[in-house]
């Protein structure tokens, strides 16, 4: 069985709601955090297969159409690709907020489907986000969980806590089996 690490993806993999962009509605709306390739280099070097799952409400609510979502995807992942990070796959949710889907973060749909696809064992793989409702997926889908560049003062159970998905790496690597 084959170890992961599943990431969210604004607020830990790119910039949202900073001075330079609020939310990621186009191709050049996307702004990679400082040391995410380098993070994901790591883990990739490691073995780890590495996701992105990730909430798009926007898609839902009419700001962007799908097409445009996926064209951003193409942009992360060919970002990541012209640095030597490889990201094994996107999955995302389009659905509106409150919707009641089961693909939609806090609910663990897009990361059990992962796992399935991809024979990854979810006990040993690790959920990076920066928000209550991905750790609560992570917990939910069976994964230990890592909380990064958190807003607020609370950990929401996390089984560790970091500044940046960077600083995270090392204890990401020794969970390593």
């Amino acid at each position: 069985m084959n170890q992961a690490v599943f990431l969210d993806r604004d607020g830990v993999i790119n910039e949202v709601q900073t001075k330079r962009v609020t939310f990621v509605n186009k191709p050049s709306d996307l702004y990679l955090l400082d040391g995410v390739k380098e993070a994901v280099r790591l883990m990739n070097a490691a073995g780890f297969l590495v996701f992105i799952v990730t909430n798009q409400g926007g898609v839902g609510l009419g700001y962007m159409k799908e097409s445009m979502l996926v064209s951003i995807h193409k942009k992360m992942v060919e970002q990541f690709a012209s640095s030597g990070a490889t990201i094994d796959g996107v999955a995302y949710c389009p659905h509106k907020p409150h919707e009641g889907c089961p693909c939609r973060k806090p609910e663990a749909q897009m990361i059990q489907e992962l796992a399935e696809k991809h024979g990854i064992d979810l006990r040993t793989s690790i959920m990076v986000g920066d928000r209550e409702p991905d750790i609560q997926a992570g917990k939910k889908a069976g994964c230990q969980t890592v909380l990064v560049n958190a807003r607020g003062e609370d950990d929401f159970g996390a089984d560790a806590v970091f500044s940046t998905l960077l600083e995270a790496v090392p204890w990401i690597l020794k969970k390593r089996k």
